[in-house]
């Protein structure tokens, strides 16, 4: 296992640790030669112990290393070191189909046409090198973050399936074509079978054939009709629900004929989703035989005992489908020993055709032969023209010694001189230009010209079609999908659309195009356009960020494709300073990628600034305090400054900034304070009286006005 930090060949530094899989683990690293971020596949252990297997697996990789397109993820590098063998990837920084696919739950048509019409480029292009990638499934396409769909692991499958190696290793049976099922001969249909599942995926969000086990998954593959991807995509338009079901077809026959079939039907999907274009073949006269399930028990009782792996038995139980011919009559008078099995009678029927075609041309040449000189060769003149010409040779030259030159337009170099040479002339190349009318490497202009009469040994000089001149491309931005495409086709070029996403095109528009307009390029040369797909609605989750930090929610948000809308501030006694109040879309809301979510951040606890309610009103000093926040308590006091029913005095100074809701005590005047009441003079019986001191006469006891004077 390698670790952050090691160094393979001395060039990639191992950042971390990506993925991994049946066969390998991936990891990121940084290439210090062309510093850039790689992918780097490694083989686990028990593969990498497998001396036939690893060499398999180094050509194939090696193979797929010469595969450059735009959709298909690169190889750099393929090498081994301290007894481990990996591959050098692009990387791509995105999620699998799968992901995206489980993640969205059912892709709109336009979208899946859009990723199959990339996937099916890469495969293309695989294809044109005959490599066919044999393990197409959602796991080994990865969609960029710029949207770009890439396929990966080519070549790699095909050393897997020449090894024997369990079925978890294998990838998925869910995709596998029916011929991979029974182990039969693999071509370029298989691709398009495995590329129909995985469209089925995208439109329904479930693939057509399930089980438990690999076994009852591959002989659904092989038995059992799926269910109409319409049947869970109502919406589903018929072009594209055919074109699925003829990618799916059992037989291989009944498919697309090639990965350039399906594309053209795809880009036509686009421009009219809702017209049945779609051709299917018709049904051949083969039937299939079905595997009973005395059969399955019957494989599993004989296999039972040698330690087959899971993926050994599909492929021993699945030889047993046959096909016979669908001959009503004969099938009630055949006994099964006497059927002819349908592949060795199809292989006779070639092989006698075979025979057939070397016999007459064996006749043909004899014959040919005898009649005069036959030669064979790939010269753009006809047989008959060169020996025509060579016949004649005798009679070009006159009684006075003079030569008459050919016409030698239209022929190669090669054959010009080789004419011109029987004549005692010579030949000289003087350039090249472009036509129209002759092909790239043939004569297109000579000196002397055809009939001038020359002398022996003059050389001819002569001028090479350097192939189709340049025109201007025309521009097609702002056009339709399908005027653009007749404008390039009628313009001489082959058209070439991409569908994209766009939120400033209309749908259906030609946003852009490869050359641009007014650039010049041969007739026949590729011109790509961009047609619109309209605003790209991606629904996602809400998440919730509540109480989390500003830079945590905006992150969080981000993640989840949506934008950070208007960031406000609000004092909060409950909410932490610098964390989130409220969002602006609650939490599990289903809104389209890219909306923007309102955030109110916590300034924390509000200060408040304390008032000056001395000597104000003290019901209205109160209810300044309490419409502040404050919590008002009151207390009382004389005092003969302040007027009864005013403050006194406040308990927290005017101008100190407290928090909101803090505790205030004023005190309030009750007024001057009273003066003292005097004391009532006591009763003669309760005054005790000193028998030596002489009562008092009424008439000296001070009078009540006297007393309060005195007081």
């Amino acid at each position: 296992m390698l670790t952050e930090g090691m160094f393979v060949g001395d060039r990639y530094e191992i950042i971390g640790k990506i993925g991994a899989g049946g066969m390998s683990d991936v990891y990121k690293a940084m290439d210090h030669t062309l510093s850039r971020n790689v992918a780097i596949k490694v083989l686990k252990a028990e593969f990498s112990e497998d001396v036939n297997f690893v060499t398999k697996f180094r050509t194939e990789a090696q193979s797929a290393a010469g595969l450059e397109h735009p959709n298909i993820v690169n190889i750099y590098d393929v090498g081994s070191e301290n007894e481990f063998h990996y591959i050098v990837m692009e990387y791509v920084e995105g999620i699998t189909l799968k992901t995206y696919v489980e993640k969205k739950g059912q892709l709109t048509y336009k979208e899946a046409v859009s990723i199959a019409i990339q996937v099916g480029r890469g495969i293309e292009a695989a294809h044109n090198k005959n490599i066919i990638h044999r393990d197409i499934k959602p796991q080994n396409i990865i969609i960029s973050k710029e949207g770009k769909v890439k396929v990966t692991d080519f070549g790699i499958a095909r050393a897997a399936t020449t090894n024997t190696i369990n079925s978890d290793v294998m990838g998925s049976v869910h995709y596998a074509s029916p011929e991979q099922a029974r182990n039969g001969f693999v071509d370029g249909k298989s691709d398009i079978y495995s590329l129909g599942i995985v469209m089925y995926e995208m439109v329904t969000g479930r693939v057509p054939f399930d089980g438990d086990t690999t076994v009852a998954v591959a002989i659904q593959h092989l038995q059992e009709e799926m269910v109409s991807p319409s049947a869970y995509a109502p919406n589903l338009p018929i072009s594209l629900e055919k074109i699925i079901l003829k990618c799916t077809q059992k037989n291989a026959d009944r498919r697309y004929e090639n990965i350039a079939a399906l594309l053209s039907d795809l880009r036509k999907s686009l421009i009219s989703p809702d017209e049945d274009f779609v051709v299917m073949v018709p049904v051949s006269q083969e039937k299939t035989r079905i595997i009973g399930e005395d059969d399955v028990n019957q494989i599993k009782q004989k296999t039972g005992n040698i330690g087959v792996s899971e993926d050994e038995f599909v492929k021993s139980a699945l030889k047993k489908e046959m096909f016979d011919e669908d001959d009503e009559e004969e099938d009630d008078e055949l006994d099964d020993e006497d059927e002819i099995n349908p592949k060795m009678d199809k292989a006779i029927t070639i092989m006698g055709i075979a025979a057939g075609v070397v016999i007459i041309a064996l006749i043909i040449f004899i014959l040919v032969s005898f009649f005069g000189d036959f030669k064979f060769g790939g010269g753009s003149k006809d047989t008959e023209i060169q020996t025509e010409t060579q016949t004649e040779t005798e009679t070009t030259a006159d009684t006075e010694g003079t030569i008459e030159v050919p016409d030698l337009t239209g022929y190669t170099f090669d054959e010009a001189k080789e004419v011109l040479n029987g004549l005692n002339l010579g030949i000289k190349e003087i350039g090249t230009i472009s036509s129209e009318e002759y092909e790239e490497g043939l004569i297109v202009e000579q000196k002397p010209g055809k009939d001038e009469k020359v002398a022996a040994h003059t050389t001819i000089e002569v001028t090479i079609s350097s192939g189709e001149g340049e025109i201007e491309i025309p521009n097609v931005v702002g056009m339709d999908g399908e005027t653009a495409y007749n404008t390039l086709l009628q313009a001489g070029f082959d058209p070439d659309d991409e569908p994209e996403y766009s939120d400033t095109v209309p749908e259906g528009q030609v946003i852009s195009q490869s050359p641009a307009a007014k650039n010049s390029a041969k007739k026949g040369d590729r011109v790509v356009y961009k047609v619109s797909m309209g605003a790209q609605t991606i629904v996602v989750s809400v998440p919730s960020v509540l109480n989390y930090t500003q830079e945590i929610a905006v992150q969080t948000l981000s993640q989840n494709g949506l934008a950070v809308g208007t960031i406000t501030t609000k004092y909060s006694n409950d909410v932490t300073v610098g964390c989130v109040i409220s969002q602006g879309v609650s939490a599990g809301t289903q809104v389209t990628e890219g909306t923007k979510v309102d955030l109110v951040v916590s300034l924390g606890k509000e200060l408040v600034t304390v008032p000056d309610v001395v000597k104000t009103e003290g019901t209205k000093a109160v209810s300044n305090l309490q419409n502040l926040g404050f919590t008002v308590s009151k207390s009382e006091a004389y005092s003969s400054d302040v007027p009864e029913g005013y403050v006194i005095s406040q308990s927290e100074p005017a101008g100190l900034k407290v928090e909101a809701g803090a505790s205030i005590t004023v005190t309030i005047s009750k007024g001057a304070e009273p003066a003292p009441q005097p004391s009532e003079t006591p009763k003669p019986s309760e005054s005790p009286q000193p028998s030596e001191t002489p009562q008092p006469s009424e008439s000296t006891q001070p009078s009540e006005s006297q007393a309060a004077a005195s007081n």
